[in-house]
């Protein structure tokens, strides 16, 4: 049955990231056409044009309010849209809901971590074995990748760090074995060298083949991952570009100094 899901497979079959020319680059993976959506009577994306490749590195940047974790939402299925179309390996996915989503390898760290704080560590992985993947396998990719959490494995997740919180974030996500990997605000309440740390992470999920699409405020943490850089202001993409560049035109009035 052709499906989304089949189409997406189908997609990282024929596609190697990084490889062919400018003329033949891989098609979107998630693309998002004219989205317009909101929150009862009031708009907040007016009309958003976005494309995520495969293995592609997308940083959204713009000041809080703009309408980057909207975006987000539309591509996770928690906000629907109103008119546009969010796309799948090119297929129109508009009222697929969450869940499904998540099966179809949209995998999100929201702003705030997103964990049970009064969970240990090896009690927030075996949450996320309702997704499929067994606890055993969850800890194998948390603890080789984060030693830290194998030490932490019987701790309450609220007790440790924001940076390790973050850790277990990304552990609970990469054990779905996820096609779409959406980040929001991760760098959110970190010091700047934990920032640093985990953005070395994310740039090596990249590395790996992970799609990655991430929602952040301070563009230096970001920017030198992406391949791609969108700027958003007031519920519109007002600039894509190579990042070095969206670098340069950042000013103090698009992002408050905070660059």
């Amino acid at each position: 049955m052709n499906t989304p899901a089949a189409g997406i497979a189908a997609q990282h079959e024929a596609v190697s990231p990084g490889t062919g020319s400018a003329s033949d680059a891989p098609a979107p993976l998630l693309e998002l056409v004219g989205v317009r959506a909101g929150y009862g009577p009031i708009e907040v994306l007016h009309g958003v044009d976005l494309a995520l490749r495969p293995g592609a590195v997308v940083a959204l940047l713009g000041p809080n309010g703009g309408g980057k974790t909207s975006t987000l939402k539309i591509c996770s299925g928690l906000l629907p849209v109103a008119s546009g179309e969010f796309r799948l390996a090119g297929r129109c996915v508009n009222g697929v809901d969450a869940a499904a989503l998540a099966r179809l390898g949209i995998c999100t760290i929201p702003e705030g971590r997103g964990i049970f704080a009064n969970l240990t560590v090896r009690e927030n992985l075996w949450v996320a074995t309702g997704t499929g993947t067994d606890l055993a396998r969850l800890e194998e990719i948390a603890y080789g990748r984060f030693p830290i959490l194998g030490k932490r494995r019987d701790q309450l997740a609220g007790s440790m760090s924001g940076g390790e919180q973050q850790m277990l974030a990304l552990s609970r996500a990469l054990g779905t074995s996820p096609t779409v990997l959406l980040l929001d605000e991760l760098s959110m309440g970190l010091a700047p060298r934990v920032v640093t740390e985990m953005y070395d992470v994310v740039g090596q999920l990249a590395d790996e083949g992970l799609s990655i699409l991430v929602a952040e405020q301070f563009a230096r943490a970001v920017l030198p991952i992406a391949t791609t850089a969108a700027l958003m202001l007031q519920g519109r993409v007002v600039r894509i570009g190579d990042p070095a560049e969206i670098d340069r035109e950042l000013s103090t009035s698009y992002l408050g100094g905070q660059r």
